[in-house]
């Protein structure tokens, strides 16, 4: 049953489901109600009988009933029977003949009980059913024993008219049963189309999506308070949350190739120098001791160079898995960190100014006390430092801001350099970005990571390293981080 139900659409299934519940309960109702009719005629029936059977009992001997030619005044015995309820009467005597009766005048024999079942017919003035003699229908009768003489008297009354009367109730439930379950199967098809009609709406949106349209949605459907209306507004946020899972998947692929070229790009500069160098050794084309001494010094200084952008990587990746354990924490302060950074400076270029304030270039540098590995966060430092140094022409000034804002050590590095556009400043902190992005670089020292790190070690220590910059206006490179104790 279920297989065969599975075949039908929502719809059909709903509508044969309300169908079969509407048959079923037109049935039972149609079946309570003729069968309350049938017990209420029957009762009144059951009524008539007892109440002329009562007079029958307690009637003299000498008012029985006698043999009468009911032809003789119809006119007179057909009405007085017919208020009493009881067309048929017999008198029966001791032994069960038939010892008269009266009837009424538009009864026909054949239709009459038959002798033996008005025998049968208990005498304690419980009603029974009786079959007329051509079976074409049902009599009620009672029999009641008559004072001061030792026959009975039956009282019978034909159920031909309660009969069809219940026949015509069940006839006009049967078809008005039919006519509404028809009314109300088309009605219910048209119904259930609209009602089910968002859920097509869904169905044809999630086609789309299905065929690569991740910008769809489900319309408002219903209100919001309703089934649909929830369902849609779920529908919707879940969409938004896979278009952009695959917009970040897309994006992480474009990284992740933008990433695995200029690695390789990077790995393989250095490994040509060092296979060139050893080449021209290898086919004899440095005879000379000075010519070996050049070769082994770019040798050392692309392997010096391969290291350290091995181990930038390598620092890049612990810091992705496992941040924390990069770090060996101890109490500090940001402070030390500036004075070593305005000494760095000055030794890279005596010429540049370089000046120690307060946060923003407001005031003396104050207090920035922190819980950190005072090792990496020079790390940071240095890295902020030189990307100052690299990108702005020689003897222009620098200021380093140290203290506590808005809750938050910090440390800052303002330098009067080209600065960035906006574009490149939001990509200034990807890995091996560079706003130069020519591979013909003085030296071939920049490789794109420096800021990444740093950027990934103040992070590893609750805090950001965050860029304020306009084209034409500096740049000023600012790490903050908790304050120690929270204070």
């Amino acid at each position: 049953m279920r297989r065969v139900l599975g075949r039908f659409s929502l719809r059909a299934r709903l509508l044969l489901l309300t169908a079969s519940l509407l048959l079923a309960g037109l049935g039972l109702v149609g079946a309570v109600v003729s069968d309350q009719l049938e017990r209420y005629q029957l009762g009144r029936v059951d009524a008539q009988l007892r109440s002329f059977g009562e007079i029958i009992a307690h009637a003299p001997a000498t008012a029985s009933v006698r043999p009468l030619d009911t032809a003789d005044r119809p006119d007179l015995l057909d009405p007085a029977l017919e208020v009493i309820g009881a067309p048929y009467l017999v008198r029966l005597d001791e032994n069960g003949a038939v010892a008269g009766g009266l009837r009424s005048s538009g009864l026909d024999d054949a239709t009459l009980p038959a002798s033996d079942e008005l025998r049968t017919v208990p005498t304690g003035g419980a009603p029974v059913d009786l079959r007329a003699a051509d079976g074409s229908g049902r009599w009620r009768a009672i029999a009641r024993h008559v004072a001061g003489w030792d026959g009975t008297v039956v009282i019978a009354a034909p159920l031909a008219e309660a009969d069809a009367t219940t026949a015509r109730l069940r006839t006009t439930s049967l078809v008005s049963g039919a006519v509404l379950l028809v009314l109300l199967t088309a009605v219910g098809w048209f119904a259930l189309g609209r009602g089910l009609r968002p859920l097509r709406r869904i169905e044809h949106t999630a086609a789309a999506i299905a065929d690569g349209d991740l910008t769809r949605r489900v319309p408002g459907l219903a209100a919001p308070t309703t089934e649909v209306g929830h369902l849609a507004a779920s529908l919707n946020t879940m969409l938004g949350q896979l278009e952009q899972a695959f917009a970040d998947r897309a994006a992480s692929e474009a990284r992740m190739r933008t990433f695995l070229s200029d690695v390789s790009h990077e790995l393989r500069t250095p490994l040509f120098g060092i296979k060139g160098s050893t080449e021209l050794y290898r086919m004899g084309a440095l005879p000379e001791r000075a010519d070996v001494d050049e070769a082994m010094r770019r040798i050392g200084h692309e392997a010096t160079r391969l290291t350290a952008l091995t181990e930038d990587l390598l620092l890049l990746a612990r810091l992705d898995e496992a941040p924390e354990t990069q770090l060996d924490r101890a109490p500090m302060d940001l402070r030390t960190l500036a004075n070593d950074a305005r000494h760095d400076l000055r030794g890279l270029d005596p010429s540049r100014p370089v000046e120690i304030t307060g946060p923003g270039g407001v005031g003396p540098p104050g207090p920035a006390p922190v819980h950190a590995d005072e090792d990496r966060l020079r790390q940071v430092v240095a890295n902020l430092i030189g990307n100052a140094a690299t990108h702005t022409p020689r003897g222009s000034a620098v200021r380093i801001g140290v203290g506590t804002a808005d809750g938050r050590a910090v440390l800052e590095v303002a330098d009067e350099g080209p600065g960035l556009t906006a574009d490149q400043a939001m990509r200034v902190f990807d890995r091996f970005y560079r706003t130069d992005r020519s591979r013909n670089r003085a030296g071939g020292a920049n490789t794109g990571l420096g800021l990444a790190i740093a950027r990934s070690l103040a992070r590893a220590h609750g805090g950001d390293v965050e860029l304020d910059t306009a084209l034409g206006e500096g740049a000023c490179f600012r790490l903050t981080l908790p304050l120690l104790g929270g204070h």
